[in-house]
């Protein structure tokens, strides 16, 4: 059980059988009336972010959850196929668990699965992967590394912006996070 006064950002709590995730709390001292923790969670399974207040002191449950570090395979239709590690069992997710993080998965990858109550809910890329450019708009003569930027098509299919100087071909580091551009790998 995790009381109120140790909460903070990125910690995981259960509410109601239900794995969240605080993404922004706030201890409220009013000059009225008992003190309470204002909290914006977001749902673990399903993404969706909701407001809670809780009373000072107000115990909440600890999760269980688990991370496996898995590898992944391959894409099946809709599904995602990811080995464990240690004893190769395959773990099929399907794309609303993966979500926005499909478009910088690459084969052989090694990534981390959250598990809640011994089932798979989500996934966590590392924070920078390293994916070659096969599709960009040549540059100009003239561009330089401070001076605007291009869409580019990754391996995986993503396209994010890129400096006018990244071509066809190059291997870029790229936010997982954020999906930016960070710098070309040599």
């Amino acid at each position: 059980m995790y009381a109120t006064a140790e909460f903070r950002k990125g910690l995981r709590i259960e509410i109601e059988s239900k794995p969240y995730l605080i993404v922004d709390f706030q201890h409220v001292k009013p000059g009225k009336g008992g003190a309470f923790v204002r909290t914006k969670l977001k749902n673990m399974i399903n993404g969706r972010v909701v407001d809670q207040t809780f009373r000072s002191g107000e115990k909440v449950g600890r999760p269980d959850l688990e991370e496996k570090e898995m590898q992944y395979l391959y894409r099946d239709g809709e599904h995602f196929v990811f080995m464990d590690n240690a004893t190769y069992d395959q773990v099929f997710l399907g794309k609303e668990q993966v979500g926005e993080q499909s478009q910088f998965l690459q084969e052989s990858i090694t990534i981390k699965i959250l598990y809640y109550n011994k089932e798979p809910i989500g996934l966590e890329l590392p924070t920078f992967v390293e994916l070659a450019v096969t599709a960009a708009e040549p540059g100009f003569k003239g561009d330089t590394a401070s001076g605007g930027s291009k869409p580019a098509t990754l391996e995986t299919g993503a396209v994010i912006q890129v400096p006018l100087f990244v071509s066809e071909g190059d291997k870029i580091r790229v936010d997982t996070r954020t999906g930016a551009y960070i710098e070309r790998v040599k």
